[in-house]
């Protein structure tokens, strides 16, 4: 059974949704661009920003590193607690801390950020190590974030360490680590996007992850 589980943040453990898609909106417009339904902008959520702008609104290098700069103006100040913990969460890691399993977290948000996150939500002392993104972008894939963290816990038996996230970046991100994974499906990732990068588990709830580890 795996020992070791490694958590996405973002549409894993909470819904970031309200916070995520503001900072985005609020990005853009310092850009002249207006966004009018926010639900557009979920494709945000998840992968990382520099990666999102550009493909989504064919910004150059620059120009994306500039948005990360205004996302963070208001991430900084409001953003990140527009926030909720889904239904289940607490229970889940309440039992898996019971059954003695090591929790980590792996997010692509900057590590400060996601530490702040979780101490806010009370979720900060289940973790044994939280693994993020640097300011500077110089490690944000899921894959470098994935490794950083197990070279950081010195995890070196991959069939006792699993992955589990909503999107299709952690299940690939695992896979380049040598990682089972389970998909979440009550995040923003679908059915279908977990399924065709070969999630290895898929749960619909937070309680079904159990039946997994």
């Amino acid at each position: 059974m795996y020992q070791y589980l490694l958590f996405d943040l973002d549409g894993t453990l909470t819904d970031p949704g309200k916070g995520i898609t503001n900072s985005v909106m609020y990005a853009l417009h310092r850009f002249n661009i207006e966004v009018q339904d926010p639900s557009a902008l979920y494709p945000f959520i998840g992968p990382p920003l520099s990666e999102s702008f550009m493909k989504y609104y064919g910004f150059t290098e620059e120009q994306s590193d500039l948005a990360i700069r205004y996302y963070r103006e208001y991430f900084r100040e409001r953003g990140m607690f527009e926030n909720e913990v889904y239904d289940g969460i607490y229970d889940l890691l309440a039992e898996l801390k019971a059954r003695e399993k090591s929790l980590i977290v792996a997010t692509s948000k900057p590590e400060a950020f996601a530490k702040e996150i979780l101490r806010h939500f009370d979720m900060y002392d289940y973790f044994d190590f939280v693994a993020g993104a640097t300011m500077d972008n110089t490690r944000n894939k899921k894959a470098d974030i994935i490794r950083y963290a197990m070279n950081k816990c010195d995890l070196t038996d991959k069939a006792s360490v699993i992955m589990i996230g909503d999107r299709e970046h952690d299940i690939i991100g695992a896979k380049e680590n040598g990682l089972d994974s389970i998909g979440v499906l009550y995040g923003y990732g679908s059915y279908d996007e977990l399924f065709n990068v070969s999630a290895t588990y898929i749960a619909k709830q937070p309680q079904e992850i159990l039946k997994y580890v």
